[in-house]
């Protein structure tokens, strides 16, 4: 259905003249993210280019009742900012300069569009950098990571986006601007700038970040050990956790993926290994030197077969490049596959990664299983071929029994994807009713009509019903009071 003749007369008097996109040819690269197992064409994309003009997009919006799909890179894995079918995507990708930079704060001011590593390149001149690196940072965008709260491999010393910003200002459903946080540690009030970083783009629309920035370590070195089985793998990480050694990143990849990103960024990972662990230290020569050797230590006490110490930055830097690039990279060898995101605490990583083994048996899937490791979040890659009937959905299946499995350990259904409209169902076994619909009362208290990224994140309580996690008797929910939900 194309837009009304009024429609687009306002949102042309908006948005620039080559800002709005009705075209279903031009439509379809936005007619997913990451997540292209899920498809839909919007009625339009608009491509503001000012936060004034975000602004009276979204004021148009509220008027006409339109539903809003706000999209950074499109990177999401979670189907975040796929678009609706009766409503519009707005872009925010031209929203991407850095507006200060405030060395003596530690701090940077940026549009939502400004890609994440762009932030420390603009900053590297003053020893400083922005610490979270999702594997994407070449492109995601930081206002997509606030809306996802990501991650990356350096998360597990230094903290998700929630610890690496300072304020956000946003967009209401309405129109309203609002800033969130200060340049302070700390500022006075409810932490609705928390509330903010995760919110997947249900409750504002985020128009510009205040970062914080740190210096770069004087030194940092990886070592990488291979271990026979991956379950030898996880209980290392919970040792070198347990000797009070926080490393800058612990990830561990099994054999299927290592092999999958040597062959295609020859980072010299040893082949034959069952599961290798790559684990960074930073900070003085003296503290490297001392935290290399214990984990060393620590690694031989749990029978590594090889250990490599990376010997100079661009070494660091090339043990790093096949972690990074580990999706791709798996995209090589399989037709499909289904990134999951999940997570678990430390101490259950052996149990979970050998009942992943059993459950690839018997779905007859194969996992390639990439990890943050030091933080307990797992990324299995479920390999599947699209053309053969029955595989996708198959493939979805095995995905929901992952983060079901997550849950039952004591876990989590997403450790930095979002749940966007891959996990709505999850959420149902993660949540009960009345936690549920404390998250829609939030959800109704920014977003009264409902329209900002509709469908994504929070199942309606009749959902959960239908699918059996919650109780119905005669057509009720268990609380009368909670039926709007």
């Amino acid at each position: 259905m194309p837009l009304s003749e009024k429609l687009r007369t306002a949102l042309e008097t908006i948005l620039p003249e080559d800002g709005l996109v009705e075209s279903e040819e031009l439509l379809h690269p936005y007619e997913c993210d990451g997540l292209t197992a899920k498809r839909s064409l919007p009625l339009a994309v608009a491509l503001p280019a000012t936060r004034e003009q975000v602004r009276e997009v979204i004021r148009l919006c509220h008027a006409e009742n339109l539903p809003l799909v706000p999209r950074g890179a499109g990177t999401g894995l979670s189907g975040g900012a796929q678009p609706v079918e009766d409503g519009l995507v707005l872009s925010l990708a031209r929203l991407n300069r850095i507006l200060e930079i405030n060395p003596d704060n530690l701090s940077a001011r940026v549009e939502p569009g400004v890609r994440n590593l762009a932030i420390s390149e603009a900053v590297n001149r003053y020893g400083l950098y922005y610490a979270p690196d999702p594997s994407s940072q070449i492109a995601c965008t930081i206002g997509g990571n606030v809306a996802e709260n990501s991650g990356g491999v350096h998360c597990l010393k230094y903290g998700l986006t929630v610890h690496n910003i300072l304020g956000l200002r946003i967009i209401t459903a309405e129109g309203d601007e609002l800033e969130l946080g200060s340049d302070a540690l700390d500022s006075p009030g409810y932490d609705l700038m928390a509330l903010m970083t995760g919110s997947e783009g249900l409750l504002g629309i985020i128009t510009e970040i205040t970062v914080r920035l740190l210096p770069r370590p004087p030194v940092a070195q990886v070592i990488m050990a291979a271990f026979d089985s991956v379950e030898q793998a996880g209980r290392t990480v919970g040792a070198i956790l347990r000797a009070g050694i926080i490393p800058a990143g612990l990830e561990m990849m099994d054999n299927l993926s290592l092999r999958a990103a040597d062959d295609f960024v020859q980072a010299g990972y040893p082949r034959d290994a069952a599961a290798i662990l790559l684990c960074e230290l930073d900070g003085t020569q003296a503290e490297v030197d001392e935290t290399v050797a214990a984990v060393q230590e620590i690694m031989a006490a749990n029978h590594c077969t090889s250990q490599r110490i990376s010997g100079s930055d661009a070494e660091r830097q090339q043990l790093w490049a096949g972690r990074k690039a580990a999706f791709p990279a798996v995209g090589r060898i399989s037709p499909d596959y289904y990134c999951m995101d999940g997570t678990i605490p430390r101490h259950q990583l052996p149990q979970v990664l050998g009942r992943l083994e059993q459950m690839s048996r018997d779905y007859g899937l194969r996992v390639a299983n990439v990890f943050h490791a030091g933080d307990g979040n797992l990324h299995p890659l479920v390999l599947y071929d699209a053309n053969k009937p029955g595989e996708l959905e198959k493939a979805e299946k095995f995905g929901g029994d992952i983060l079901s499995l997550c849950v039952d350990v004591g876990g989590t259904i997403t450790g930095e994807h979002g749940v966007g409209s891959e996990k709505i169902d999850q959420m149902c076994v993660q949540f009960q009713a009345l936690e549920l619909s404390q998250f829609h009362a939030i959800k109704e208290a920014f977003d009264p009509k409902g329209l900002l990224n509709p469908g994504k994140a929070i199942p309606t309580l009749h959902r959960c019903a239908e699918l059996g996690a919650m109780h119905v008797h005669n057509g009720q929910l268990p609380f009368p009071e909670l039926e709007r939900f």
